[in-house]
């Protein structure tokens, strides 16, 4: 205890004699003087599940951003004692200041919380900075070109067949919790085409794999408000060390494993098709640019952002489309242009291409549903802006959520209107920001896309998709990614 007391008195002391006040600037509403505003992001179960600068949404955290919001379009958020860095910040919907951010190289590093990544990512490109990151997106942007992509069509058609398979014995049934079935099907996708490697978690195997996957991304999030969990010094002493533990000895184990077996077997080059795995092993044979390890985190990063980010999104659409039948034609009909009668065609990746209504369907519930709603950066050196100052180390974190809900970008911004995007002209390139922007994008958007368009054209050929009864109401809730705390829900029923 005393080794524990010795630390966090040094952290107190470094961060109130170096820390400079000049965030005051920006308004700080009304909070704890201790627990600043954490007490108005508590449940009316009356537990704290939900933190804005941990990256965790709820139905309270997003009542409590609009009461927030009102004071300004950034203002500063504590949810605990301000001498700890990670528990405060700035929270922003301000266009100019985010575009500002995301073109500037002085905030290419991510926010603190995204610290909590490493023990299961290491320095992949998620959470590197500096030049080790251009570095290793330099090399792993080639591995994303559409001659690549196009060719794990098949993998997203085949994969998504097992998923109408499965969603064929809700029909007929009161509803269906769309979205745990949905992120079985995308980890399925992003395994065969990450690592080449099939895992089959729709029919049931690596169940252990999966389990690992939910209770990294559940202490990820814990770790990001609990006094406890916080420190590395101290989280150790808590049980979800070891299941910490327990999980990143699977999930690192099974990666390594697939990554062995496939040193110990030549890249067939006659097949276009080839993994991102095998990619990056052929680049590192050829440059000796990629360590193993190295290999393993960017797997390892694929894997995590390409599956859970992705299910987020096809679920928010099918529910967009069970609330609004008349758009749901509309994707109907476009299918049966390219299709006809058809709900087995085998579809190519020009013929994905060409479905632009859909297109506009899913951006627009990315619009309203953004997969990952807050997403931060960290000032690397001191900033002024519009007559403000940020001072260095200064984590800053742009609400996607509310940006996107903006009346002067997009009018009637709670409505669910698809054609808003045939007139999007991009003269403001930075209100719509689903998979972020500038240097740091997502380097798999295109991808993202594909396999949603892929899977969700799928189940339109195969399914009307209509509301619930009594209408289920979302209640959102971000553990890593967007979710809904009672499920995303809706009626299926199979097309004739």
């Amino acid at each position: 205890m005393l080794l524990v007391a010795t630390f966090l008195l040094a952290v107190f002391l470094y961060f109130f004699l170096t820390k400079k006040n000049a965030q005051a600037n920006f308004i700080e509403p009304p909070g704890h003087l201790v627990l600043g505003h954490a007490l108005d992001m508590t449940s009316t179960q009356g537990r704290l599940n939900t933190s804005v600068l941990c990256s965790q949404f709820s139905a309270e955290a997003l009542h409590a951003l609009n009461k927030f919001f009102s004071y300004g379009k950034t203002v500063k958020i504590r949810l605990g004692p301000s001498i700890f860095p990670i528990a405060e910040g700035l929270v922003t919907e301000d266009y100019n200041l985010i575009e500002f951010i995301l073109s500037s190289n002085k905030f290419l590093k991510k926010s603190l919380n995204y610290y909590f990544f490493r023990s299961w990512l290491g320095n992949g490109l998620l959470v590197s900075s500096g030049n080790y990151w251009k570095k290793r997106r330099k090399i792993l942007t080639p591995t994303f070109h559409f001659e690549i992509l196009k060719e794990f069509v098949d993998v997203f058609e085949s994969v998504g067949n097992v998923l109408v398979d499965k969603l064929e014995t809700y029909d007929g049934h009161p509803s269906v919790d769309l979205h745990p079935l949905v992120s079985l099907c995308t980890l399925d996708v992003i395994s065969e085409t990450a690592m080449g490697t099939k895992i089959n978690v729709q029919s049931g195997q690596n169940s252990q794999y999966v389990q690992s996957v939910k209770e990294m991304c559940r202490i990820i999030v814990e770790r990001l408000f609990s006094p406890i969990k916080l420190f590395d010094l101290t989280f150790f002493l808590s049980k979800d060390y070891y299941i910490q533990q327990k999980a990143l000895k699977v999930l690192h184990g099974f990666t390594m494993g697939v990554i062995n077996s496939r040193q110990r077997t030549p890249i067939n080059t006659t097949t276009k098709k080839i993994a991102f795995l095998d990619l990056l092993l052929k680049i590192s044979r050829d440059e000796n640019a990629l360590t193993v390890d190295e290999i393993r985190e960017e797997v390892d990063t694929f894997m995590f952002e390409g599956h859970d980010t992705t299910a987020s999104g096809i679920s928010f659409t099918l529910y967009c489309l069970a609330e609004h039948s008349e758009v749901q034609e509309k994707v109907l009909e476009e299918q049966k242009a390219l299709f006809g009668n058809e709900k087995n065609p085998v579809v190519t990746y020009s013929e994905l291409q060409r479905m632009k209504y859909l297109e506009y369907v899913i951006k627009e519930a990315l619009r309203l549903y953004p997969s990952v709603p807050v997403i931060g950066r960290l000032a690397r050196e001191e900033t002024e802006f519009d007559g403000y100052l940020i001072p260095r180390h200064t984590n800053v974190l742009i609400s996607i959520f509310h940006l996107h809900r903006n009346p002067n970008y997009f009018p009637d911004p709670e409505d669910f209107k698809p054609e808003r995007f045939e007139r999007f002209d991009g003269s403001f390139p930075y209100s719509f920001i689903p998979f972020s922007a500038g240097s740091r994008n997502c380097i798999g958007q295109k991808f993202a896309v594909l396999e949603m368009k892929s899977v969700i054209s799928k189940i339109i050929r195969h399914f009307e998709i209509r509301p619930t009864f009594p209408k289920h109401e979302l209640e959102l809730s971000l553990a890593v990614v967007l979710k809904s705390e009672n499920g995303v829900k809706v009626v299926l029923r199979k097309r004739n």
